[in-house]
Parts: structure tokens; sequence; C-alpha cells
């Protein structure tokens, strides 16, 4: 007996899977997800490049978001046996087929960020008080945009 389907956004998505499907769409939307993707484009890197290269990211998000994404099967993690010890991330096939969809988000962020700023202030002047939230998320985009550019560039 076939899998009952329902349609979604011209895809066809089998019924029970909708919440794992979130899930995944979550786990490759969030905002680090997309940077670590979008560096490991480039070539396998180890901890410490990634940490630099990811302007804002924590030890421990960085450390998340690894382990999530290998959990995934978007990227491997290779050990090499050497003192001091050298793990390498690299992006899995699986990844890298995510990879044009990735720069195309992220392209799309540098290209509207300006645009999106002016709403926003918009938005919040209208709004007789601020939301501490949104001018710390205004402060994080201003800071990550440069490095999105720069990993678009690959």
């Amino acid at each position: 007996m076939d899998t009952p389907t329902r349609r979604c956004t011209g895809a066809v998505m089998p019924i029970g899977d909708e919440d794992f499907i979130r899930e995944v769409l979550g786990r490759i939307g969030d905002k680090w997800s997309l940077l670590v993707i979008t560096n490991l484009a480039r070539g396998p890197l180890r901890y410490t490049d990634l940490q630099r290269a990811i302007t804002g990211i924590s030890q421990r998000m960085l450390t998340l978001t690894l382990s999530q994404l290998h959990r995934d099967g978007l990227l491997t993690r290779t050990s090499h046996p050497e003192v001091p010890p050298r793990v390498e991330y690299a992006l899995s096939p699986l990844g890298t087929s995510l990879l044009e969809i990735v720069r195309s988000l992220v392209t799309w962020a540098i290209t509207h960020h300006d645009e999106i700023r002016t709403h926003r202030e918009t938005t919040d002047t209208a709004t007789p008080t601020k939301n501490m939230t949104t001018q710390q998320t205004a402060r994080n985009h201003k800071e990550m945009a440069p490095q999105a550019e720069n990993a678009i560039r690959t």
C-alpha cells in the first residue's frame, strides 16, 4: 500500500513525516548552519579555522552545530592521529547537494539586508517601545554580513 502524501509548496510530503521535515528545515535554515556550510564549501577546515571564520559564534554553539550537521550526514568529521590531535570537518556529498541552495539564501540576504533593515527601523519607530531583542538581532545581522559575503564569494 502506498504511503499517504500531502502537497506542500509543489513537493509531495509523506503524511506523518511533517514534524521530522520541519526539524530538518529548522536545522539547515538556522544562521549558524548556513554559515558553517558556506565556509566548508572551500574545503575541509579545522574547528579553530571555522571559529575564526564565523564571527560571533560561541564555542558551545559551534560544537553543537557541527555535531548536529554531522549527525544529519551533512558533514564529515575526520580525526587524524597526531599530537596534538587534529580534527577536520568537510561537507559530505549530502551537504554538498545543499550548497547551491544555501548560497542562494546567503546571496539573497546580502542583496536585501538594507531593505530589511529599513523596514525594521520603520516598524520599530512606529512602535512606542523598542524590543531589546530586535535591537540585538539587528546588531548581530550587521556583524554577520561581511562574513556571509566572504563565504559566498568562494
